[in-house]
């Protein structure tokens, strides 16, 4: 009997994912990932200097790297030609953080819940930043589809300066299930927008303590309708002044600072 159309297309995408390798480059994001136990290393590209400069991270994760030519490196290693590597790339494996609903209920349990979503939000460097400031203020995850999302990249990798190898980055299905998943748990969904009639900061005295998730879109189609459906509440963060802006990564550290802020 043939298989129906949508299995074999799941079949494949199966066989994609855990065929899916990244290239992480820079001093930074490979010494954290070379000591991070939850990642899978396939390859280690370093010249001679970056060898010396990685210190007691190489030795003590047990790989042997191929070293080559500064000269050469671009050549050996497939990285886009505007990519600040410094001598050092290393293929991995994407990371798995587990079910949203695990990742959800861990964390410090003397720090309210906190967990961000992004919608659409496809700039890796602005999703790196996002999850730099999600470790910073103690976040249990940054959740995005799984489609039309920044996926996890070398560049996503640097501009995180290490914190993708700590701070969970959960890829879901749907967006809107995601949430309603959360909301389920108990958490509180707040859309940032500038057209929101709450503010965020009063907002979060109205609340308490109850965990929350903070929602935003990208800059330009900003949060899609479905997702604004989804959530409790759609706020503002207050501007001093009637023009000017922040870009969704400001945002986002701006907003998790006032969640901890309000306790």
């Amino acid at each position: 009997m043939k298989k129906p159309t949508w299995v074999i297309d799941k079949e494949r995408a199966r066989r994609a994912a855990a065929a899916e390798t990244v290239w992480l480059f820079g001093l930074h994001a490979v010494r954290d990932a070379l000591a991070n136990p939850r990642r899978e290393r396939l390859r280690l590209v370093l010249t001679r200097n970056a060898e010396g400069r990685l210190g007691e991270a190489l030795p003590a994760s047990g790989m042997t790297p191929e070293i080559v030519d500064a000269r050469s490196f671009d050549k050996v290693v497939p990285l886009a030609g505007e990519s600040v590597h410094q001598g050092a790339a290393l293929e991995v494996k994407p990371l798995s953080w587990g079910k949203l609903d695990e990742v959800a209920l861990a964390g410090d349990p003397g720090l309210r819940p906190l967990m961000v979503a992004l919608d659409r939000v496809t700039d890796p460097h602005n999703v790196g930043a996002v999850l730099r400031s999600a470790e910073v203020f103690g976040a249990q995850a940054v959740v995005a589809p799984a489609r039309h999302a920044a996926p996890e990249t070398g560049a996503l990798a640097k501009t995180a300066s290490g914190a993708l190898e700590r701070q969970p980055y959960l890829r879901v299905t749907n967006l809107a299930d995601a949430l309603e998943q959360l909301k389920a748990l108990g958490y509180v969904l707040i859309a940032l927008d500038g057209t929101g009639t709450e503010s965020l900061p009063d907002l979060l005295g109205q609340i308490g303590t109850r965990p929350v998730c903070l929602v935003l879109g990208a800059e330009g189609p900003g949060l899609r309708d479905k997702t604004i459906a989804t959530c409790d509440h759609v706020a503002r963060i207050p501007f001093a002044a009637d023009f000017g802006s922040l870009n969704v990564s400001n945002a986002a550290a701006v907003a998790l600072y006032a969640v901890r802020q309000a306790g």
